[in-house]
């Protein structure tokens, strides 16, 4: 067994105790669902843009993250998953992306995914600040992670309406 495959049987196991914030679960596909996580990524982009403009940049990382992460929730809904735990939304994205069930590319992945070779990410970038003292970002850092944020949601909705057009043919 791969350590995607091991990581998502994980993720499963954790879901199956309904704890909240826990693991990930299998569910009947929800477009409405869906839908509504769109909504809440554009709405994350908007308070990002919101946060530039007043100056509260270390915000904007979070603001960033969270607008890519309901875009994959989206993708989730869709597919028939319902994740309770940022690592395993991730993962299983990694195993669609995989098995090519969605048209992402893995440079999507990669934008959000904590990597581990010093490659600047959303996620680590985003906890850094989060987590750290820093009270600013500076502003072309910000401009590129506001950026990455922006290509990302467009993308993954772009990947939504590819499924949709599938299921209607």
């Amino acid at each position: 067994m791969s350590r995607l495959e091991n990581a998502l049987e994980w993720c499963l196991k954790q879901g199956g105790k309904e704890e909240k914030h826990k693991g990930l679960r299998t569910i009947k596909p929800d477009s409405l669902e869906s839908e509504r996580q769109i909504k809440k990524a554009l709405s994350d982009l908007e308070t990002m843009q919101y946060l530039f403009d007043g100056g509260k940049t270390d915000w904007v990382a979070s603001a960033a993250f969270y607008a890519m992460y309901h875009s994959l929730l989206a993708v989730l809904y869709r597919m028939g998953y319902e994740s309770r735990n940022q690592e395993c939304t991730i993962i299983v994205i990694e195993k669609l992306v995989e098995e090519k069930a969605i048209g992402l590319e893995q440079e999507y992945v990669d934008m959000i995914r904590n990597m581990q070779d010093g490659t600047e990410d959303v996620k680590s970038i985003r906890e850094q600040i989060q987590y750290g003292s820093e009270t600013s970002m500076e502003r072309a850092r910000c401009k590129r992670l506001m950026d990455d944020a922006k290509k990302f949601v467009e993308r993954v909705r772009e990947v939504l309406e590819e499924a949709r057009q599938r299921e209607v043919q």
